[in-house]
C-alpha cells in the first residue's frame, strides 16, 4: 500500500495519509509502527527527551515527510481510545530504500530483541547494526547527544520574548496544525535550545476545524484549510518571524506605568514562511482564509497587507471557497460606496471649524455648503471622559493647526445612518498638502485617536485602513499619546475675564501694554462680538470690534435677525473661526466685553473687512477715536459705492455724501457760513463734546409744534410689555424732567432691562428704564433730528487727567450754556461740525471768539493734529497763536508754574 508521510512521532513510528478523496474531502490517516526496531523516544511536557531522540527523528522526518511510502502491514493495533487512527506494525520503503534499514545502518535506531528465529533479512539488520556501532554513528556515538533545554510550554516572560526575537528569522520545524491559521512550532534558537510557542499566522484567520477545540464541530471550510496548511507545512522546516501579542493591540488608557506584569502569553503572532512563500497568502488566495484587519499594522514593515488584499481580490474574483457567495468587486479592501444623498463623493473645500477630535465641517467650494464629517474609522478621545480629556484637547489643537482655514480634499466613504443619541454622519477620508496626506493617518500615528475595528463583514470604512492599522502598531509600538499609558490630568477649564465689568476692568492696562496679543477664535457669537481665547493665560474673554455696528443677530428662534444679520455672522464665521489671531484692546463695555480690534494674518482688520463687505456700518462716536477711523470710513465709501451688503439699495445717500465732500475737501478752508446756535448739550465723558441747535432754520419752529403734539400723544400712553428696543432704533424716551422727547438707542440690556439713549433733538444722553421707552409713532418720525453733534476748531481743552480740566469744562459752560451764539463751520467730519463759536453781546472784534478766549485762559491747546485744516485758515491761526502766548506770559491755567505745554 502506498500513502504519504505527513508526520513522524519519532525515529521508528511515522502518520501516514492517503490522497485527497472526491471534490476534495480530507483522506484518512494511519499510524504505521517500524517493525522489529526501536528509537530514542522524545519528550513531553512532563518527561524530557531520551538521548538522540530530537536527531533520531529529524533523520527519519528529513527522509520520509512530504514523500511516497509503499509499506506493508504485518500487524495491526486496536485503535486509541482517544481516535479511531488505524495503527499497524510493519514495514515501509521509498523507492526501493528500506526506512528500517537506513536507520540502522546510520545508528538511529537499534534492534529489537527477538523472540522468533532469526531469518536471513533479521541477519542482514544485525549487521548494519554492528557495522554503525563500530563506526560510531547515531544513537552509538561515544560523546553523547548535544545539550539542549528543550521548553515544551511558552515562554513565561512572553513581552520580554516578543521584544527579543520580533521580526527576526528564527528556524523552526511545524510541529501540529491547529486550525489553518494556528500553528505550534519547535523554534531552533540559534543557542541550541528548543523553544515551543503556538503562532497565529498574522493577517489571517481560518474557520475552526473539529480539532480546534474539544466538543466544537468544524465550521464550513475549516477541516479544508487545516488540511491545506498540514499538506505543505506540517513538520517541514520554515522561518518564523515573531510580530506581536494578541493583547497588544490597541488598548489605549487601560494600562497605567505601575501596572502589574502581564501573565504569560498563550500565542504569539508571526508570519510562518517555507521556501515556497507565506502560507498566509496562499490560504486567503485559496478562499480558505479571511483577512484580520487589525494585523495591519504589525504586517506594514514587510507589506504583507497589500499581497493580502492582492489574494483577497483574486479570491473573491473566483468565488473560491469562503467566497462562493461573494459577487466579484474591484475593491480590495471592502469600502463601501457611500449611500446616495444627491452629493458628490469627492469634492475640495476649506475647514472651516474643528469640533472634536475626529468630526471636522468643510466648506464645499462648488455649493458653499458647509458639510459636517466624521473622519473614517477614526474613533477621538473623549472630552467627557477624565482619563481622555487631555488627549482629546490635544487632538482638537492638532486638528486645529492642521486644517482650519487650509484647502482639503473630501472623498466621502459611506454614511453613518442615525443611530440612538448619535446623529446620521457623513464619513470621510480628509486629505491635505502637496502630498495628500491622510490627516486621520496623522492623527492616528501620534497617538491622538485610535482605528475603529470593524466587523469582518462592515464594508463601511476608510479606504486607507490598512494604513490606520498600520499607524496605530506605530503609536503602539512607541508608547505615544493615548497609548503611553500615562494618566494626564483633564485640562481645566479656562477663566472667563469677561463674566462682569468689575472682573474685566482691572486687566485693561495689562492689555493695553501688551499691545497686540496673541489668542485663538473660540466661537463666533454675532458678526462684530468673539469669544476669544488666550492659551498662554488660558483665559476667555469676549471681543467686540470697536469703531462699526454690525447687524444683530437672532439668538433663539423667537427673535428674528436684523438684515444682513445672519450673513454678517456667517462671513466672521467661515474667515475668524478657530483661527490664530492677534488681537488689540481699547476699553471694556458694561457688560465686561472687551472693545478693541481683531487681526488675522498680522495685517487683516476684521472690522474693516466687515466693514468693506457691507455686513457692518461705521459707527462714528466711536471710530473717529481710532488708530483706523480712515481705513473704516475709505471700506465703508468703496462698500456702498459698490452698493454691497447693507448698501445695496444705495444710490441718493452716495450722492449726497459726494457733494458733501466736494464741497468740504479733505484740508481746504469751508466758505464763511454764520449760524445762530444754542448749546443744547455739553458732555464729558469719553473726551469733551457738545451738541447745538441750529435756530436759524424752519426746524426749531417745527420742532416746538412737534414736541406740542408729542407730549399729548405720550402723556397718557401705556407701557407695551414685550417692548424690547434694539440699537439704533428710534424711540420716545421719558427724560428726569418727566417729559417724553425722542430718542435714538445706543445700547439696549434686555438683562438690566435698560437702554442707553441719545435724545436727538437735545444732544444729551441718558440710562432709562425700558417701562419709560415707548415705540416711536411714524408720525413723528419725519422731522430729523434738532441736535447736531460739535467740536471746537482749531483748540482742545487741557487733557482729562489734567487738574485744570474740570475748570476748562466750567468755563466753556459759563461762556456758552444759555445764551445765543453765532458760529461759524469750519470743517464737516462726517456729521460732526468743527464750529467756531462767537458771543456778538460780549465782543464784536472780528477774529474773537470763545475758542480763543480758552486759549487765553490757559485752559486750551491749539490742536495741531486733530485739526489739519488749520493751516487753511492763517490769520485766526496767527490770533490763536497771541492769545496763548498771552496765557504763557500772565502765568493763567495750565501755565500757572511756568512756560510748559503738554505734549501735542
Amino acid at each position: 500500500m502506498s500513502m504519504k508521510a505527513v508526520t513522524v512521532l519519532s525515529g521508528d513510528s511515522l502518520i501516514l495519509r492517503g490522497r485527497p478523496g472526491p471534490e476534495g474531502q480530507v483522506p484518512k490517516e494511519r499510524i504505521l509502527y517500524l517493525a522489529d526496531v526501536v528509537a530514542p523516544k522524545p519528550g513531553t511536557q512532563t518527561r524530557e527527551d531520551e538521548p538522540w531522540a530530537f536527531e533520531s527523528r529529524e533523520f527519519l522526518r528529513t527522509h520520509t515527510v512530504g514523500k511516497e511510502i509503499n509499506f506493508t502491514s504485518t500487524h495491526s493495533l486496536p485503535p486509541s481510545e482517544r481516535d479511531d487512527i488505524p495503527r499497524d506494525i510493519g514495514s515501509g520503503d521509498i523507492g526501493g530504500v528500506d526506512l528500517t534499514s537506513e536507520l540502522l545502518r546510520n545508528g538511529w535506531a537499534k534492534l529489537k530483541e527477538l523472540k522468533r528465529d532469526p531469518t536471513e533479512d533479521d541477519q542482514k539488520k544485525k549487521d548494519l547494526e554492528n557495522e554503525a556501532k563500530a563506526a560510531g554513528k547515531g544513537v552509538w556515538n561515544p560523546h553523547g547527544p548535544q545539550a539542549r533545554a528543550v521548553n515544551y510550554t511558552m515562554p513565561t516572560d512572553s513581552y520580554g520574548f516578543i521584544s527579543e526575537w520580533k521580526g527576526k528569522p528564527i528556524d523552526g520545524i511545524v510541529e501540529q496544525v491547529k486550525d489553518g491559521s494556528t500553528l505550534r512550532v519547535r523554534l531552533l534558537m540559534p543557542d541550541g535550545d528548543h523553544q515551543f510557542v503556538n503562532v497565529a499566522v498574522a493577517g489571517v484567520r481560518c474557520a475552526r476545524s473539529s480539532t480546534s477545540k474539544q466538543g466544537e464541530t468544524a465550521e464550513p471550510w475549516g477541516e479544508e484549510a487545516k488540511f491545506f496548511v498540514e499538506s505543505r507545512l506540517l513538520q517541514r522546516a520554515v522561518k518564523v518571524q515573531l510580530l506581536s501579542l494578541p493583547s497588544m493591540t490597541a488598548t489605549p488608557f487601560q494600562t497605567g506605568p505601575n501596572a502589574s506584569a502581564p501573565p504569560p502569553a498563550s500565542i504569539f503572532i508571526g508570519n510562518v514562511l517555507h521556501p515556497a512563500g507565506n502560507v498566509a497568502e496562499h490560504l486567503v488566495a485559496a478562499g480558505l482564509a479571511r483577512i484580520v484587519d487589525w494585523h495591519a499594522g504589525m504586517l506594514s514593515a514587510f507589506g504583507g497587507m497589500e499581497r493580502l488584499r492582492a489574494a483577497e481580490k483574486v479570491a473573491k474574483e473566483k468565488r473560491a471557497c469562503l467566497y462562493a457567495a461573494t459577487a466579484p468587486s474591484a475593491k480590495t479592501n471592502g469600502a463601501a460606496a457611500p449611500a446616495g444623498k444627491g452629493d458628490s463623493q469627492s469634492f475640495e473645500g476649506v475647514v472651516s471649524r474643528v469640533w472634536s477630535a475626529d468630526q471636522i465641517s468643510v466648506i464645499d467650494r462648488d455649493t458653499g455648503k458647509e458639510r459636517r464629517l466624521q473622519l473614517s474609522s477614526t474613533r477621538g478621545p473623549r472630552v467627557s471622559d477624565p482619563k481622555q480629556a487631555y488627549y482629546a484637547n490635544e487632538a482638537r489643537e492638532f486638528l486645529r493647526k492642521r486644517l482650519i482655514g487650509k484647502h482639503v480634499k473630501v472623498h466621502i466613504d459611506f454614511i453613518r445612518p442615525k443611530e440612538g443619541e448619535f446623529d446620521e454622519r457623513e464619513c470621510a477620508t480628509i486629505r491635505y498638502g502637496g502630498h495628500n496626506a491622510n490627516v486621520a493617518e496623522q492623527l492616528i500615528e501620534k497617538g491622538l485617536a485610535s482605528v475603529v475595528r470593524h466587523r469582518q463583514d462592515d464594508e463601511n470604512r476608510s479606504p486607507d485602513y490598512d494604513k490606520l492599522m498600520a499607524a496605530e502598531q506605530t503609536a503602539l509600538t512607541e508608547t505615544r499619546g493615548i497609548h503611553s499609558g500615562k494618566e494626564q490630568p483633564a485640562p481645566k477649564a479656562p477663566l472667563n475675564i469677561s463674566e462682569t465689568s468689575s472682573r474685566a476692568t482691572p486687566f485693561i492696562n495689562g492689555f493695553k501694554r501688551q499691545g497686540r496679543i496673541p489668542a485663538v477664535v473660540d466661537y463666533v457669537a454675532a458678526g462684530s462680538r468673539f469669544k476669544i481665547l488666550l492659551p498662554k493665560d488660558n483665559q476667555v474673554l469676549t471681543l467686540v470690534l470697536g469703531g462699526i455696528r454690525a447687524p444683530r443677530t437672532a439668538r433663539n428662534a423667537s427673535e428674528k435677525s436684523e438684515p444682513f444679520g445672519q450673513e454678517a455672522a456667517e462671513y466672521a464665521t467661515r474667515r475668524y473661526m478657530q483661527r490664530d489671531v492677534e488681537i488689540e484692546i481699547e476699553t471694556v463695555d458694561k457688560s465686561g466685553g472687551f472693545i478693541g480690534a481683531l487681526y488675522l494674518n498680522k495685517n487683516e482688520n476684521a472690522a474693516v473687512a466687515l466693514v468693506k463687505e457691507g455686513l457692518a456700518s461705521v459707527h462714528s462716536y466711536s471710530a473717529d477715536s481710532l488708530p483706523w477711523a480712515k481705513q473704516l470710513y475709505d471700506a465703508e465709501a468703496e462698500a456702498k459705492r459698490e452698493q454691497r451688503g447693507l448698501w445695496k439699495d444705495y444710490e441718493e445717500q452716495e450722492a449726497k455724501a459726494a457733494e458733501v465732500e466736494q464741497t468740504n475737501g479733505d484740508a481746504g478752508p469751508l466758505k464763511t457760513e454764520y449760524i445762530d446756535v444754542i448749546v443744547s448739550d455739553v458732555r464729558t465723558t469719553n473726551g469733551f463734546g457738545f451738541s447745538v441747535q441750529i435756530l436759524n432754520t424752519e426746524g426749531i419752529a417745527s420742532l416746538e409744534k412737534l414736541m406740542r403734539d408729542f407730549s399729548l400723544h405720550y402723556r397718557s400712553s401705556a407701557p407695551v410689555p414685550s417692548f424690547t428696543p434694539r440699537s439704533g432704533e428710534l424711540v420716545s424716551a421719558k427724560f428726569s424732567d418727566g417729559s417724553w422727547y425722542r430718542a435714538k438707542v445706543r445700547r439696549s440690556s434686555p438683562v438690566k432691562k435698560e437702554a442707553e439713549v441719545t435724545f436727538i433733538d437735545y444732544g444729551n444722553q441718558d440710562t432709562v428704564a425700558f417701562t419709560n421707552l415707548r415705540p416711536l409713532d411714524p408720525k413723528f418720525k419725519s422731522l430729523p433730528g434738532q441736535a447736531h453733534d460739535a467740536r471746537l476748531s482749531f483748540i482742545k481743552l487741557v487733557n482729562p487727567d489734567s487738574e485744570y480740566y474740570p475748570e476748562a469744562v466750567d468755563r466753556f459752560r459759563q461762556l456758552c450754556e444759555g445764551r445765543k451764539l453765532v458760529a461759524n463751520i469750519d470743517h464737516r467730519e462726517g456729521p460732526l461740525l468743527h464750529l467756531r463759536l462767537m458771543d456778538p453781546t460780549t465782543n464784536t472784534e472780528p477774529l474773537a471768539s470763545i475758542n480763543a478766549d480758552l486759549l487765553r485762559d490757559g485752559l486750551a491747546l491749539i490742536d495741531r493734529k486733530g485739526c489739519h485744516y488749520l493751516s487753511s485758515y492763517p490769520t485766526i491761526e496767527k490770533k490763536l497763536r497771541e492769545s496763548i502766548n498771552l496765557a504763557k506770559r500772565e502765568r493763567l491755567g495750565m501755565f500757572e508754574f511756568g512756560d510748559v505745554e503738554e505734549d501735542e
